[in-house]
C-alpha cells in the first residue's frame, strides 16, 4: 500500500514534467494506452459502485487524468509539428483508421464526435452535478434534524448519529467538488478542439514551408495526425465525461447500475412482450429490413413470455406451500377439554402491538420490514438511558383495525392507535414561516403536532423548505416509545425487580444480602422504583439506591418518605438530566404556598395526604399554570424548585393537571449546577 501510495505521488510530478520535457515516440504511444486504459478502469468503476460516497475520490481522479490528456495533448503537438506528422503508431491508427482515406469525410467524423462529447455528455454531467449540489446543501438542515429527533426518541444511538452526521457532512463535500470538477471536463472539450485547430493549421503552415510535397499530400499528412491525435484524447475524455455522469445520478439507486438494471427491466416481463409488438409493427412500413425487426421482436416477446411463466410458477408455489403441511385439525370443545388451556387464556402480554393488514410489511423481515431491529435498538437505548430493560413486543395482524392502523397495548388493554401511509413520509413543519407543500394533513401521533404525509416525489421540495421528513417505521417505533417511557413504572414487575438485583449481585452481592429482605422487602423496592420511574428518574444506579434505602429503611416506613431519600442520593443524576450545559432553568415555588401546603399535610398510618380545600387548590393551579404558560417557548419541559418537604406533596397536587411537569427540591441539585430562575409561583 505504501509502495503504491508512493507511486500515486511520482506519477502526477511525472504529469507536470510531461507538459515540458519531450518524449520519444514509444514512450508517448505506451502513454496513450495507458490514458485509455485508466478511463475504461474509471468507467467500469462508476457502473458497479451503489452510491457515489464508495468512489469518494473521483473529482481529485478527474483533475489528475484531466491534467494528463492535456500533458499527453501538448506532447503530440510538439511531436506533430517537429516530426513532419508523425505522433506514433497509436495516433497514425486512429487516423487512418477513421479517414479510410479521404479527409473529408475524416474530419465530418471527427467534428460529431467532439460536439456529441461535449454539447451532450460533458453539458449534462455538468448540470446534473451542479443541481445534486445544491439539492445535497439545501437538504442538509432537514437531514441533521432528522438524525436529531431519531437520537432524541433513543432510536439511535450517538455513535450511529455520529456516523449519520458525517456521512451527510461528505456527501455536500463530495457533490460541492463535483460540481467544481465537472469544469474541468468541460475545459478539456474546449482545449482539445482548439489543439486539433493548432495541429491542424500549423501542420500545414510548416509542411508548406518544409516542401513536404504538394497541397493534397500536406494535407493527408496532417489531416491523418490531427483526427488521430484528437480522438485519442477524445476517447478517454468521452469515457470520463460518461463515469462523471454516471456518478452524479447515482443517488436514487439500490444497487449498482448492473443490479439496478437486470433487476428493474426483468420485474416487468409484460412490457417487455409489449415492446416486441410494437417494433414487429414496423414491418408494415415499405422498405424497412424486416428480418432484423423479427429479430429484435422475437427476442422481446420471448424473454417476456419466459420471465411472465417464471413469474406465475413462483407465485403458485408460493400459494401452494401452506398447503403441503398436514395439520390435525382439533375441535374448539376438544382442545378447552384440557383445563390446561383454558388457564392459558388467562395471559396478558406486558406489551403487543397490532397492525392492520397494509402495515404488516413493516414487521416482516422477509419483506424487508426493520421494525423488530428498531424495537431491539430502543431496548438498548431504555437500558442505557433508564437502566430498565424493557419486556419483549409481541406483534400480531389484526383484522378489526383499518389497512393502515395499528394500536399499542400494555397488558392487554389497548393505551394508543395511530395511522401511518407506507410509501410516504411525516413531514413535521419547522419552526416559523415556510413554503407550504401538498399533502395529506394529519397529526403526529406520539407529540400530537400538525404534520402531512407526503409522498416519495414531494420529499427534495420538502426537505428543502425545511421540513423534518420521518419514514413509516420510525414513526411507529417513536411512539411506541413515547407510549413505553411513559408506563415504565407499570411495566416494572417483581420479576424484573428480582432480574435487577441479580444484576447487581455480580458486582456488589453483599449490599443485596444485608437489605434484600432483612431491611426491606421486594415489593417496597418495587414500589420506590416504580415512582422514580414515574418521574422520569432512571434506576441504573441501583447500588445506589439500594444502599440509600438500606440506611433509613428500618426507620422509615412510608415508600414515599423512602422514595425523596433516594432522589436526594441520585442528585446527580437528576441534575444532569433536567440541566444543559450545567445550568438548570426553574420556576420556584413562593414560600406562603409551601407553608399552606405544609399545614395542610394529614399523617395516617398508611403515609400522609394533603387536604386543601378545594378554591385554594383552583388558585395554586391557576398561578402555576400562569407561570409555566409563560415560558412554554423557553423550555420544552418546565422545571419548579421546592424546598425537599415539601416536594413530594406538591408533585401529587400538579400531576391531576400537569403530569408532564417536573418538580425537584433543593437537596435534589448537584452543588456544580447553576440554577435559573424564570419566575415565581405566587398567589395574587
Amino acid at each position: 500500500m505504501k509502495r503504491f501510495n508512493i507511486l500515486v505521488t511520482i506519477g502526477v510530478i511525472g504529469i507536470i514534467f510531461l507538459i515540458i520535457v519531450p518524449l520519444p515516440t514509444f514512450l508517448l504511444d505506451f502513454l496513450f494506452i495507458l490514458n485509455i486504459t485508466l478511463s475504461f478502469l474509471i468507467l467500469i468503476m462508476t457502473l458497479y459502485i451503489r452510491e457515489a460516497l464508495e468512489f469518494s475520490v473521483f473529482p481529485s481522479i478527474l483533475l489528475i487524468t484531466t491534467l494528463f490528456r492535456l500533458g499527453l495533448n501538448i506532447s503530440s503537438t510538439r511531436k506533430i509539428l517537429f516530426d513532419n506528422g508523425y505522433a506514433g503508431q497509436v495516433v497514425k491508427t486512429f487516423g487512418e483508421f477513421v479517414i479510410r482515406g479521404n479527409a473529408v469525410i475524416g474530419f465530418i467524423i471527427f467534428l460529431i464526435i467532439v460536439l456529441v462529447q461535449f454539447i451532450v455528455i460533458t453539458k449534462g454531467s455538468e448540470r446534473v452535478a451542479e443541481v445534486a449540489a445544491r439539492f445535497t446543501l439545501d437538504a442538509m438542515p432537514g437531514k441533521q434534524m432528522a438524525i436529531d429527533a431519531d437520537l432524541n426518541s433513543g432510536l439511535i444511538d450517538e455513535e450511529q448519529a455520529r456516523t449519520r452526521r458525517s456521512k451527510i457532512q461528505r456527501e455536500a463535500d463530495f457533490f460541492g467538488s463535483m460540481d467544481g470538477a465537472t469544469k474541468f471536463v468541460k475545459g478539456d472539450a474546449i482545449i482539445s478542439i482548439i489543439i486539433t485547430l493548432i495541429n491542424f493549421l500549423g501542420g500545414i503552415i510548416i509542411g508548406f514551408m518544409n516542401n513536404q510535397g504538394g497541397f493534397s499530400e500536406i494535407m493527408q499528412i496532417y489531416t491523418t495526425a490531427t483526427i488521430g491525435d484528437g480522438l485519442v484524447s477524445q476517447l478517454p475524455a468521452l469515457l470520463i465525461s460518461v463515469a462523471t455522469g454516471m456518478i452524479v445520478t447515482r443517488s436514487a439507486s439500490q444497487g449498482s447500475l448492473s443490479e439496478d438494471v437486470s433487476r428493474q427491466f426483468l420485474a416487468q416481463p409484460r412490457v417487455l412482450m409489449i415492446a416486441g409488438g410494437a417494433v414487429a409493427c414496423l414491418c408494415l412500413i415499405p422498405g424497412f429490413p424486416v428480418p432484423q425487426i423479427l429479430v429484435a421482436s422475437c427476442v422481446l416477446i420471448g424473454g417476456g413470455y419466459f420471465l411472465l411463466r417464471k413469474q406465475r410458477t413462483a407465485a403458485e408455489e408460493e400459494a401452494e406451500g401452506p398447503g403441503l403441511v398436514e395439520t390435525e385439525v382439533t375441535s374448539e370443545a376438544s382442545f378447552y377439554k384440557n383445563i390446561e388451556n383454558v388457564y392459558g387464556l388467562l395471559n396478558v402480554e406486558q406489551i403487543e402491538m397490532e397492525f392492520g393488514y397494509s402495515l404488516i410489511p413493516l414487521a416482516d423481515e422477509s419483506s424487508g420490514g426493520s421494525f423488530i431491529d428498531r424495537v431491539v435498538m430502543f431496548r438498548k437505548q431504555m437500558a442505557l438511558e433508564m437502566g430498565f430493560v424493557i419486556p419483549s413486543v409481541r406483534i400480531k395482524d389484526s383484522g378489526q383495525l383499518n389497512p393502515n392502523q395499528y394500536s399499542i397495548l400494555l397488558k392487554g388493554e389497548e393505551v394508543a392507535r395511530g395511522d401511518i401511509l407506507m410509501d410516504h413520509y411525516l413531514a413535521l413543519p419547522p419552526v416559523g414561516d415556510t413554503a407550504d407543500i401538498s399533502g395529506i394533513d394529519t397529526i403526529d401521533p406520539a407529540f400530537h403536532i400538525p404534520a402531512k404525509w407526503i409522498s416519495e416525489d414531494k420529499k427534495i421540495q420538502a426537505e428543502i423548505a425545511g421540513y423534518t421528513l420521518i419514514d413509516p417505521t420510525s414513526v411507529v417505533i417513536t411512539h411506541l416509545s413515547e407510549v413505553i417511557k411513559a408506563h415504565l413504572h407499570e411495566l416494572l414487575n417483581r420479576q424484573e425487580v428480582n432480574n435487577l438485583l441479580e444484576n447487581l449481585k455480580k458486582v456488589n452481592a453483599s449490599i443485596v444480602d444485608d437489605t434484600i429482605p432483612s431491611v426491606i422487602s421486594i415489593g417496597t423496592l418495587q414500589k420506590v422504583l416504580s415512582n422514580l420511574l414515574r418521574e422520569g428518574i432512571p434506576i441504573r444506579d441501583m447500588e445506589t439506591i439500594v444502599e440509600t434505602l438500606s440506611d433509613y429503611g428500618l426507620q422509615v416506613k412510608d415508600t414515599d418518605m423512602l422514595t425523596e431519600y433516594v432522589r436526594q442520593a441520585l442528585k446527580r443524576t437528576i441534575s444532569h438530566r433536567f440541566s444543559e450545559a450545567g445550568q438548570m432553568k426553574v420556576l420556584s415555588l413562593d414560600e406562603k404556598i409551601e407553608n399552606m401546603i405544609m399545614s395542610s399535610v394529614k399523617k395516617v398510618d398508611t403515609g400522609s395526604y394533603l387536604a386543601l380545600e378545594p378554591s385554594t387548590i383552583q388558585k395554586i393551579i391557576s398561578a402555576a399554570t400562569g407561570e409555566i404558560d409563560k415560558i412554554s417557548d423557553l423550555v420544552p419541559v418546565p422545571v419548579i424548585l421546592t424546598s425537599p418537604i415539601v416536594r413530594i406533596y406538591f408533585k401529587k397536587l400538579l400531576d391531576q393537571f400537569y403530569p408532564n411537569v417536573t418538580v425537584v427540591s433543593f437537596n435534589e441539585i448537584d452543588n456544580n449546577i447553576q440554577i435559573q430562575a424564570l419566575g415565581n409561583i405566587a398567589l395574587n
